[in-house]
């Protein structure tokens, strides 16, 4: 058994902003899964179950970013989950735009959202499915404008498709059993500088094979 929790902010007012990517790609999920009118409530959050085989918690905590461990902790102790067994989809400024980024554990990078799930888990030893939405300066009203923000034009195009590579990366995890080094192998990816840099530097080298 497993969940996935997709991370953001109740409310219409935070629909589809930087902040609630998380809840985008859960809600891709339960497009994908038939799931969209399926969602009920309960213990501090919205849910949807799913199999996959197995059975498969989908959740959107409704108690806003900050304390969302009190609505991922309570589902993983009711039903004796795993912290391995429960994934969490969330906005990482530190990434660009588009940047998928999985990792099997560490610690919450100043996300109050992964802060709270590490402080209810008991533990920083859960998946993070995180999705970079870029970082516009480190003022801190320049940050809270910025996550706060929908996304427009080609950020749009991107984040949509990201969105859906998300998706792909978490039933792919669902698929080989929580199996996530084979997940980070596949959809762990550059941000565009660094692979075109890494590009360059394999040309050279098959440039000059005896350097």
């Amino acid at each position: 058994m497993k969940i996935i929790a997709g991370l953001g902010n109740i409310g219409k007012e935070y629909d589809k902003t930087r902040h609630n990517i998380g809840f985008m790609v859960a809600d891709e999920l339960a497009r994908r899964w038939n799931l969209e009118n399926a969602w009920r409530t309960d213990r501090n959050a919205l849910y949807a179950e799913y199999r996959a085989p197995e059975k498969v918690i989908l959740l959107k905590p409704v108690t806003y970013m900050n304390l969302s461990g009190n609505a991922v902790g309570p589902w993983a102790h009711f039903y004796n989950i795993a912290p391995e067994d429960v994934a969490v989809v969330h906005d990482d400024m530190d990434l660009p735009l588009g940047t998928i980024r999985i990792r099997k554990n560490g610690s919450s990078g100043g996300h109050n959202g992964i802060k709270s799930i590490i402080s209810n888990l008991g533990t920083d030893a859960f998946p993070r499915f995180r999705l970079g939405i870029g970082h516009p300066a480190h003022e801190q009203q320049a940050v809270i404008s910025h996550v706060l923000q929908r996304f427009a034009g080609d950020d749009k195009q991107t984040i949509e498709a990201a969105v859906k590579k998300m998706a792909d990366a978490l039933e792919l995890w669902l698929k080989e059993d929580g199996d996530l080094d084979k997940v980070m192998q596949q959809f762990n990816t550059k941000p565009a500088k660094a692979r075109k840099r890494a590009e360059k530097e394999a040309e050279k080298e098959t440039d000059n094979p005896n350097p």
